[in-house]
């Protein structure tokens, strides 16, 4: 069969098969290769890898041809003697065709065989399977330990502390630490829960009796009140109160309270010397609060500031309920915008003996104002047993942002307050700026000496409350006000802090705030309503 394959028609190429003469056919002539040198490639010529290393010597031509799989490893002997069962995927004929990427296998290893007992001649196999060779394993590093062992040094005991008894003091560390976090978070809840059950909530019902949303494009005359005035309302205030549309107005749905300067209307030179004048429409029954003359000799002056104050006194008032306001405070030296509320009737005398509750009071001086600016927010009660002893000083709190002031967006502003309690926060009952609980009269409260010196003789201290509730004076119905003065005497503004121009003991007081409008009015946005106190809504409820 070999001898009819070399001499059909069908010849294999040169380029395609080269067989060593050992396995080449009778009449087929090996072309002359080059020996190559030892360490260089071998000539590629073939399509076929080179297999004479793959066959015993001793095997003649006729004997059976190896199997080969598609990349070119030698499989076993085919079933038939004389002809190939299998041809390799690489051996394509055109004598043209690539040569394989690499040998299929190393050309001094023996090729894995599926069949290798069925060659003979010979004791061993030289198909023996490559996994009978015995080839040396890496030695591992695993154990090669440093350290207490010295460098590279092995050990034959690895520690396995997991099967080691615990130490007592680790276990109980170990308990103990996870006892001591749960007794922690146990704590907190209950510290969570009692607190929480100490927060006075408002019981009963509460009925609206004021929304005022401003919508309207104007002032509701219906529920608000000017109050036209220039007798500094008792704290020693720069500012006169009007009712032009100046000094208050609503705008876009948000009511402003704008303070601007007098000089505007009457000129610079009349706010010092020689101008009489009279306030429009007071309000005051107190004709020295409705008009001033300037004298530059005196140091009299015409306020030189005007502002506006508005009030419920003649629509709304409440006995216990609760108060919202949403509003955003102003900005500008010596501004002092406030919401607060007084008594409809002073039952129990004149202020502070009937009371007075500040809900929100600021300061538009700056952040670096060293007397809380305008990032703070301040609530107190206003309360006292004589006309010049106010006991403000033990019932008040505050509530303050570390980056930014109160005067940059709307916050809201709420009262709660019954026969036992009252609160005043800030957005959340959280920030509350002040709680108080009528736990006890107010005159208890006060700490009164039994004697006091009025400045002429030494008298009694009466209690104005005798006989009435724990929450006396703040059981009576009371009414909102809101605005915004500027400067006063009454302290608000503590002497020598933040530059202040004039001093509260000063007769001149006025005056000297007055001298220095361009330094102070530089503080002040040009833009209306961010010197503004702008008020988004006002609500009140009345328990019922």
């Amino acid at each position: 069969m070999n001898q009819s394959i070399a001499n059909s028609a069908f010849s294999i190429p040169q380029s395609v098969v080269s067989f060593s003469s050992a396995y080449a056919p009778s009449s087929y002539v090996p072309p002359s290769r080059t020996p190559s040198r030892p360490g260089t490639a071998r000539s590629r010529s073939s399509s076929v890898p080179d297999l004479p290393s793959a066959f015993p010597p001793g095997v003649s031509p006729g004997g059976q041809l190896p199997e080969v799989d598609g990349s070119g490893v030698v499989l076993g002997l085919g079933s038939s003697g004389n002809a190939l069962r299998e041809r390799p995927r690489t051996s394509i004929r055109e004598s043209f065709a690539a040569p394989p990427p690499k040998p299929a296998y190393p050309r001094h290893s023996f090729a894995r065989t599926r069949n290798s007992s069925a060659i003979s001649g010979s004791g061993t196999s030289p198909f023996t399977s490559l996994r009978d060779s015995k080839h040396s394993r890496p030695k591992s590093t695993a154990l090669n330990l440093h350290g207490d062992h010295g460098e590279g040094k092995e050990i034959d005991v690895i520690d396995k502390p997991w099967l080691e008894k615990r130490d007592l003091r680790v276990r109980t560390s170990w308990w103990l630490t996870f006892c001591l976090m749960f007794l922690g978070i146990a704590a907190s809840g209950v510290r969570v829960y009692f607190g929480r059950k100490e927060v006075p909530l408002m019981s009963g019902n509460l009925c609206l009796v004021m929304d005022d949303e401003f919508d309207k494009g104007t002032i509701d005359q219906s529920i608000w009140g000017h109050e036209v005035d220039m007798g500094g309302f008792g704290n020693g205030e720069f500012e006169m109160t009007t009712a032009s549309t100046n000094n208050s107005f609503v705008q876009d749905g948000i009511l402003y309270i704008t303070p601007t300067l007098t000089r505007d209307v009457i000129g610079s030179a009349a706010i010092f010397d020689g101008h009489t004048f009279n306030l429009t429409g007071c309000t005051n029954t107190n004709l020295t609060a409705c008009g001033a003359v300037s004298n530059v000799t005196t140091r009299t002056v015409i306020n030189p500031v005007q502002s506006a104050r508005i009030n419920t006194r003649n629509s709304t008032s409440i006995q216990y309920g609760r108060v919202e306001i949403r509003a955003r405070m102003p900005r500008g030296d010596w501004l002092w915008p406030a919401i607060w509320m007084l008594p409809v009737d002073n039952s129990y005398g004149p202020w502070p003996l009937s009371g007075e509750m500040d809900i929100v009071e600021a300061r538009g001086n700056g952040l670096d104002y060293p007397k809380q600016g305008t990032n703070y927010v301040r609530a107190s009660l206003n309360w006292g047993p004589l006309s010049w002893l106010n006991e403000v000083s033990k019932t008040f709190g505050f509530w303050f942002d570390r980056r930014k002031g109160y005067d940059e967006e709307f916050h809201t502003y709420a009262l709660e307050w019954t026969s036992d309690f009252v609160r005043m926060y800030v957005d959340s009952r959280l920030n509350r700026m002040y709680d108080l609980r009528f736990t006890e009269p107010f005159f208890n409260r006060g700490n009164f000496p039994p004697t006091v010196f009025n400045g002429t003789q030494e008298i009694p201290i009466p209690n104005p409350w005798l006989g009435a509730s724990n929450a006396a004076p703040f059981d009576k119905p009371f009414y909102l006000i809101m605005n915004v003065a500027v400067g006063g005497t009454n302290g608000w503004f503590p002497d020598g802090a933040g530059d202040k121009p004039w001093l509260d003991g000063s007769t001149n007081a006025m005056y000297d705030f007055a001298n220095t409008t361009d330094t102070w009015y530089a503080t002040w946005p040009t833009d209306l309503t961010r010197r503004s106190l702008a008020v988004d809504y006002v609500k009140m409820w009345k328990q019922c």
